[in-house]
């Protein structure tokens, strides 16, 4: 599906919440996320709506708010986007009632889908490398961990 501005758009509901300190700067964050988003191609701000931030019940050293941003995406692939690249906790699509889309607007979203897939698998296999290069440095001499097994030779060595 595709239209201008106004003219059969895709309108949507997101609620960003985010969690922090101090309770000015929750609310900066979501200002400028806000921003942010509303200079996304395809994309214009209708409504936003920011709560106040509230002190955590489990932890009073953070505070929580969220806000409401209503949406207009020229294209379903725009709302997909926003939905990868700010993670909303919730999207609710408010119109059109039904949305029809061809191969290729299935295709768009389905390669974006698999692009930030890839993506996000990359960083997980470099972290793991840096885990792995970490662990081995720690385990070498001078910064060397003993493993139970070591310590116990040591021990049973010591005491012929």
């Amino acid at each position: 599906m595709s239209s201008r501005e106004g003219e059969n758009g895709i309108r949507a509901m997101l609620i960003l919440d985010v969690i922090g300190r101090p309770a000015q700067h929750l609310v900066e964050a979501l200002e400028k996320i806000t921003e942010e988003m509303g200079k996304e191609k395809g994309v214009v701000i209708k409504t936003k709506n920011i709560k106040e931030p509230t002190v955590m019940k489990d932890n009073k050293e953070f505070y929580t708010t969220f806000s409401e941003i209503e949406v207009e995406v020229e294209d379903i692939l725009y709302l997909a986007i926003l939905m990868f690249k700010y993670m909303p906790a919730h999207i609710e699509v408010i119109s059109p009632e039904t949305i029809s889309l061809s191969n290729n607007g299935w295709s768009d979203i389905l390669s974006e889908l698999v692009r930030r897939l890839h993506s996000y698998d990359e960083v997980a296999r470099i972290l793991q490398i840096e885990k792995q290069e970490l662990l081995k440095k720690i385990q070498e001499p001078g910064g060397e961990k003993k493993t139970n097994d070591e310590s116990s030779k040591k021990k049973t060595s010591k005491k012929k």
